[in-house]
């Protein structure tokens, strides 16, 4: 891939913190070959689809069927709403940039972008840590678990967990503002994210790597290992349940949110922990670990964390024919 020409302002080719709206970066995108652009865009608009309307139809059910008022659902169905929005940060961008052929994303849109994809993601990572201590208390305490995860605490997590990413991502969003940008506008990945940007930015970085390093390993690795020591006391509370057919069934589905949570936290780990070069190999290499945890992760969720469930699938199916009922009565 190569970089575009050299973008300069009235007062030199350096542009700053004060950046205006005219200045664009260019997205190195997800493939440059053209005979690929037709397949990507069918591709990635299915996935597109599929994950808002799978993980809207859990919101809805859920919010439908008061059998699901509890914790475990409550957590499900705010998953399930990041993950809309964490998609919805990245994928539409691709699609129109794939559609119209032009590549470009203005200064302001790529600090938002920025802002709203770290908001999201990190809102991912926490939830995700916050159901497993769910999974974990009533597995582990079944007699406190209505004590434990009350509604009031289930509503202090959230709000926790939301105030707490907002935070992480105008921390690391003010970081890229004061950067400079010069010749080098053209962004290694397919959206604007902190390792692509410190890339191209021709000015010290070294505040920003550490901030991401220490925060972002923080945000990162002590969720990921809260989520590994809850499951392993799940499992080994599992191993005393004297049903051979209870445990198959508890392994089956704690089996299934682990797969789901290591191909997340692995590429996370990938891209933002991990160090690569500005080789054409190692963008398409970073470009890959995006894809998986900004689409198909996503995508997965629904599926993994639902259908696999009688009561959720119940709901989704009493929600579809309420649906339709409606219908046919108009």
């Amino acid at each position: 891939w190569a970089y575009s020409r050299p973008f300069s302002l009235t007062s030199g080719i350096m542009v700053g913190g004060n950046q205006t709206n005219s200045f664009e970066f260019t997205l190195w995108g997800l493939s440059e070959r053209p005979e690929q652009q037709h397949i990507l865009f069918l591709l990635f608009l299915w996935m597109y689809v599929i994950t808002v309307a799978g993980n809207l139809l859990i919101v809805l059910a859920i919010g439908a069927d008061t059998r699901l008022h509890t914790p475990m659902y409550f957590f499900l169905a705010s998953l399930s709403c990041a993950d809309i929005l964490f998609t919805s940060t990245t994928v539409p961008k691709a699609l129109v940039n794939i559609h119209t052929k032009r590549r470009s994303i203005s200064y302001a849109g790529c600090l938002t972008q920025l802002y709203f994809f770290l908001t999201f993601g990190d809102m991912d990572i926490f939830l995700l840590a916050t159901m497993a201590y769910d999974r974990f208390v009533a597995i582990c305490h079944p007699l406190h678990y209505a004590v434990i995860m009350s509604f009031q605490r289930c509503m202090f997590m959230v709000t926790a967990c939301w105030t707490l990413t907002n935070f992480v991502a105008m921390t690391h969003t003010f970081l890229i503002f004061r950067l400079s940008f010069c010749s080098k506008k053209t962004i290694p990945d397919f959206f604007c994210d902190l390792g692509p940007l410190m890339k191209v930015s021709c000015s010290d970085t070294h505040v920003n790597e550490l901030v991401l390093l220490f925060l972002g390993g923080a945000v990162i690795l002590i969720p990921f290992l809260l989520i590994l020591v809850s499951y392993i006391r799940i499992v080994s509370a599992i191993l005393g349940v004297p049903s051979a057919r209870g445990r198959l069934k508890a392994f089956s589905t704690c089996g299934s949110h682990l797969s789901v949570v290591a191909l997340f936290f692995g590429t996370v780990i990938r891209a933002y922990l991990c160090p690569s070069s500005s080789s054409s190999n190692s963008v398409v290499e970073d470009t890959a670990a995006a894809v998986m945890y900004t689409v198909v992760t996503p995508l997965l969720n629904p599926f993994i964390y639902s259908l696999r469930n009688k009561d959720m699938k119940g709901a989704l199916v009493r929600l579809l024919r309420g649906k339709v009922s409606f219908l046919r009565g108009q």
